[in-house]
């Protein structure tokens, strides 16, 4: 691949999103993208060898800063393991608050892509998923979180969050994402029973 030339490559993502955003990864087109992108067929090309490749660039962005983010916060030792929780929490709904397109990508084709091409897949996701069970992990041990299956807690926390993102998405508003967050921010800490 040649080295980024101005915006091209980004203009060539950012297309990429809200085309498989709209039509979905199978129905999209590489002429479609470009189009969008405002961009010569075959300048998609000079950077991806194909659709497959543009859209493992897309998780790559998604994952590789909030694996980084989550590291960060997992490694501070001045933060609590509830205010990591926080964070964690923070990152993943920061991360698509103005992109609702990029929200539907998610929630729509990680699945698919992840079966199709695991080898392919960025590593970065399972060295979120790692870091994310460490600190649950770590919280358990210091008494701050209910023992917990991890792997259940982990799935049933992904799967909420994908089905709200969407939803989210297809009627996107900050304020609404940000009432969501803090819903499931509750919901993770002090469940739906009152304390008698």
């Amino acid at each position: 691949m040649r080295l980024k030339e101005g915006n091209k490559e980004q203009d060539i993502l950012n297309a990429a999103v809200e085309i498989f955003a709209k039509h979905g990864y199978h129905k999209a087109k590489i002429r479609d993208i470009a189009e969008k992108a405002n961009v010569a067929v075959g300048s998609v090309y000079v950077y991806y060898n194909n659709k497959e490749d543009i859209l493992l660039k897309i998780f790559e962005n998604i994952w590789e800063p909030l694996y980084k983010e989550l590291k960060k916060i997992y490694e501070n030792p001045q933060l609590s393991f509830r205010q990591k929780f926080d964070y964690l929490i923070d990152l993943v709904f920061d991360c698509f608050i103005e992109e609702p397109y990029k929200a539907q990508v998610f929630v729509n084709e990680q699945n698919f892509l992840r079966k199709k091409s695991p080898k392919k897949f960025t590593n970065y996701y399972e060295l979120f998923m790692r870091t994310g069970e460490k600190i649950f992990k770590k919280g358990i041990e210091a008494g701050v979180y209910n023992e917990v299956d991890i792997s259940i807690f982990k799935r049933f926390i992904l799967g909420g969050l994908r089905d709200l993102l969407l939803e989210w998405a297809n009627k996107p508003n900050p304020t609404n994402l940000n009432n969501i967050r803090e819903s499931v921010k509750f919901f993770c800490k002090k469940g739906i029973l009152k304390k008698k």
